[in-house]
């Protein structure tokens, strides 16, 4: 699986963006999606995860309540939507996939920058 993240740029505090990562293959559909987040000189973080089914969804209590993740199968694609956006959002979000229930996540997007302004 190939995961390309797209959708970061540059907002002022209590704006909004939509993060894509979208994947290719056919098997999409079994994987377990997550959106992570690295700031300069800190290590990388949780941000929120979707189930395969879709049906199931974590967040970081960072980010519960101001972000929503989601996915659409016949689409291949996994968005987290951030709203209500804070100066300490600013990072690179990654999106990654395990598949079913594996413990670790597989596969790594390139990264898109998050950059919110104060």
């Amino acid at each position: 699986v190939q995961l390309q993240a797209s959708g970061g740029g540059l907002v002022q505090a209590g704006g909004s963006l939509r993060l894509s990562c979208t994947a290719s293959g056919r098997t999409f559909g079994y994987y377990n999606m997550g959106w992570f987040r690295q700031a300069p000189g800190k290590e990388r973080e949780f941000v929120a995860a979707i189930k395969w089914t879709g049906g199931s969804t974590d967040y970081a209590d960072s980010v519960k309540g101001r972000f929503t993740i989601s996915r659409d199968n016949a689409k291949n694609t996994a968005y987290l939507q951030m709203n209500s956006l804070k100066p300490e959002d600013t990072a690179v979000y990654f999106c990654a996939a395990k598949f079913l229930d594996s413990v670790y996540y597989d596969y790594w997007g390139q990264g898109t920058q998050v950059t919110v302004s104060s």
